[in-house]
Parts: structure tokens; sequence; C-alpha cells
């Protein structure tokens, strides 16, 4: 308990450092924000133009239904992104012989490795699905609760998936192209309704590829709270990012220094 205490302390100080250098250039920070905002943006109307064609519901979800799932997909990986904002630069630092500067520090190597930077435009990611939730659920306070914890959780799985798969470059040499793909594999998974895939496909988004995890079961919950399937959807994320965090020690093993010459200060 006491480990895991300092390892949230140690995030929390990282993202306060973070926060405090992005507020030196406001004027960049709000532009990426807004920018990244309004880009998403422009999928609300695109979904609002096909049901608007369609009518009635599209994979067994309506326009608000829909609308959730993207919300929960937003905001999650704007968390991610946040707290966490080199989740997608990870193959770069160990190829390019940067890690020897987090296995020099003396708190945990992957936990300093994720935080060390944050991801400004990101925070649109975050407001965007905030403000989506505000214009289609309103007051809807089972569905907050729900959107909120699901923020958390899918950001903990997003970044559970990144560590996954950019640790098979100590096993393959360069995996940028593996993480990159997983990472905008499962985000595509998660923007769609959940009645479109089928068979194989439905059963690999409760398995292998946890989309249904970070969007359709969160969107379960806020239908039609269910006590067994929160408490599915925590262990579900307890499991996916205990065995990153282990994969990525064991992978870690075979990491031979680059002899790069770096001082954080």
């Amino acid at each position: 308990m006491k480990k895991r205490t300092s390892l949230l302390r140690l995030i929390v100080l990282y993202f306060k450092i973070n926060l405090a250098s992005a507020m030196e250039y406001r004027g960049s920070f709000f532009l990426q924000a807004f920018g990244t905002a309004v880009s998403n943006a422009t999928f609300v109307f695109f979904w609002w133009v096909a049901f608007r064609q369609r009518g009635g519901t599209i994979g067994g979800y309506g326009f608000n239904e829909v609308m959730f799932i993207w919300a929960v997909c937003s905001s999650a990986f704007g968390f991610a992104n946040i707290f966490f904002g080199n989740l997608q630069q990870i193959t770069r630092i160990i190829v390019s012989g940067e890690l020897d500067t987090y296995l020099l520090q003396p708190k945990n190597v992957l936990v300093s490795l994720l935080c060390a930077r944050t991801n400004l435009s990101a925070w649109g990611d975050l407001i965007y699905g905030f403000v989506l939730l505000a214009l289609t659920r309103k007051a809807d306070f089972t569905a907050w609760c729900v959107f909120v914890a699901a923020i958390i959780i899918g950001g903990f799985l997003i970044v559970a998936i990144a560590v996954t798969a950019h640790t098979f470059t100590f096993y393959l040499g360069d995996a940028s192209l593996v993480g990159g793909l997983a990472l905008e594999f499962v985000i595509n998974f998660c923007i769609y309704p959940e009645g479109i895939y089928r068979g194989f496909v439905r059963a690999l988004m409760y398995t292998a590829i946890p989309a249904a995890f970070i969007v359709h079961v969160p969107l379960r919950l806020a239908a039609n709270f269910n006590p067994a399937w929160f408490v599915l959807l925590l262990a579900a994320a307890v499991l996916y990012c205990c065995f990153a965090w282990h994969f990525f020690f064991r992978g870690l093993k075979k990491y031979e220094s680059g002899n790069l010459m770096i001082t954080r200060l």
C-alpha cells in the first residue's frame, strides 16, 4: 500500500511540474487544446448526419449512446496523454538510448518514463468529452458518475495498451509502428457501436483488445448500473495494467545502454 501511495504521489508531482511548464506558454496551451476540441467536434456532425439519414439506431446504439462512447473515449485518451505524455514515445526513448536517464533516477523507471512530459493538445480531448456529455446527458447523475470513473479506468487501459505494444522494442528492435497501430486499432474499436461487431471480433474486444472495457461496458453501466459489471470493469483494468507492468520490466532486462549522456534537471 505504501509503495502504491508513493507511485501516486510521483504521478501527481510530475503532473504539477508539467502543468506549471505548460502554463509558461499559455497561448500555445490554449490554442492546441482548442484546436483538438474543434477537430473532434467535426465527428459529432458526421454522426448527426448519419442518424438523420438512417434514423433509429446504428448497431443497436442511438445518437446519445454513440455520443457517450465518443465522450468517454476522447476524455480517457486525453487523461492518459495529460498524465502520461510519453506513452506514445516509449520506443523512440528506448531506441535513442534516452532510457538511460530514467534508469539512473531513484524513482520507478516506468512511471518516470511515462510521466516525464505532458501532451498539451490532450486537454482538448479531455474537455471535449465533458462538453459532449453535458450536451447529451445533461443532469443524468448516474451517467456522470460512470463517465468520470470510465475516464480514469479507460485512461489506464490506454496506457497499458501503449506500454505493452512499445515494450516489444526490447525484443524486436524498433516497434514504433506496432505501438502506433495498437493504439489506433483500439481507438477505432471504441468509437463505433458494439453491435456492428460479430463473433470472433467481438470476443477480441473483451479479451486481447480491451475496447469494450474502455467504452462499451461503461455505456451499459450508465444505462443500468450493475455492481457486478463494475467489479468486472475494475478487475479487467487491473489485469491489463499488471500485465503491461510486468511485461515492461521483463523486457527491460534485455535493454542495453545507449551510452547517451543526458542530464535531466
